[in-house]
């Protein structure tokens, strides 16, 4: 496994990590498992499936606090 996909959803600024899994077609599952959940069911356009490369720094800029 060289990589990892994270399930989101996100409303009104509000990001929440639903879950990690070893492929594509899980995180698509779990979708489908959280969907008529509520919260979810009213803003099913709130999901993201997003691929992570293992072992490789993904945040490298730093940053700034205000």
């Amino acid at each position: 496994m060289d990589r990892v996909f994270l399930l989101w959803h996100e409303h009104d600024d509000d990001g929440k990590l639903i879950g990690v899994y070893s492929s594509e077609e899980n995180a698509i599952a779990a979708r489908g498992r959280v969907t008529d959940k509520p919260g979810f069911v009213e803003v099913p356009e709130g999901f993201t499936i997003d691929a992570y490369e293992l072992d490789k720094d993904h945040w490298t800029e730093g940053y700034v606090t205000a």
